[in-house]
């Protein structure tokens, strides 16, 4: 998927941009594999907050210090290339985590980035917690390392289906991922955004959004974009959005 390159705008995450929300439900199934002693020991050191869209969570490079578990926001994960432009690789939403690689034999970001692109809710925590958890905990390991083979199976799908399926099919199967991992039918996107996402021109996004406006299956408004009939998308979508659901649940019951 290629993106054009974000504005300066974007900023890392600051106390700021992280207002405490009312919920205190964790809500990421994620968390829900791991045993309920781990979640009871580790959940005293969760801070409920609150993310704005552009915040940036980790940065190439940089030593990776925070646990964010998403309850309602999406993060795209993106790599820049040296001409600037980025590509997204992955979504994290309600089912995931960012911050796997520092369990994964280094305490620092790669290549990619992670930055907030629909705004919401998540679960943050430290890293050396959890860390500590992995080194001496089988069953915590288990989880985590079944759950980086799942967001492997995401990048690898991800690159099949951008190259070998319409945009009809992209867009229907990216809008169903963004509403199972935020947990509601409205959706803050822009054309630009949803063309940023899928790697074609803003004109290629008004004229399928538009087809699927028509069709009663979605309803745009103001920079939002509601899902009237999510089993128009589903029929509409690639094989892709079943076959990710299907390697979740099967790793993590996280379909």
């Amino acid at each position: 998927m290629r993106m054009e390159p974000r504005s300066e705008s974007s900023t890392a995450a600051t106390q700021d941009d992280l207002v405490r929300p009312t919920a205190t439900s964790p809500g990421n199934a994620l968390l829900a594999a791991l045993p309920a002693d781990v979640y009871a020991q580790l959940e005293q050191h969760f801070e409920h907050h609150s993310l704005k869209r552009g915040v940036v969570l980790h940065r190439p490079g940089e030593t990776i210090e925070d646990l964010y578990f998403p309850l309602t926001c999406l993060i795209s994960v993106t790599v820049t290339m040296r001409d600037g432009r980025t590509a997204e690789t992955g979504v994290v939403g309600s089912r995931e985590m960012v911050g796997i690689n520092a369990f994964m034999g280094g305490r620092e970001t790669t290549q990619t980035e992670y930055v907030v692109q629909i705004a919401g809710d998540t679960l943050k925590m430290p890293t050396k917690p959890l860390r500590e958890l992995f080194d001496r905990d089988i069953a915590v390991r288990n989880v985590l390392l079944k759950y980086t083979q799942a967001m492997l199976a995401q990048v690898t799908q991800n690159a099949a289906c951008n190259g070998l399926h319409k945009i009809e099919q992209r867009f229907a199967r990216w809008l169903l991922e963004a509403r199972d991992r935020i947990g509601s039918d409205e959706l803050q996107l822009t054309q630009e955004f949803m063309a940023e996402m899928l790697g074609v021109r803003r004109a290629g996004v008004t004229e399928v959004s538009i087809l699927f406006e028509e069709r009663g299956a979605v309803r745009k408004s103001h920079g939002r974009l509601r899902i009237i009939d999510a089993g128009q998308l589903e029929a509409a979508s690639c094989e892709c959005y079943g076959v990710l659901a299907e390697e979740y649940d099967r790793l993590l019951g996280l379909g």
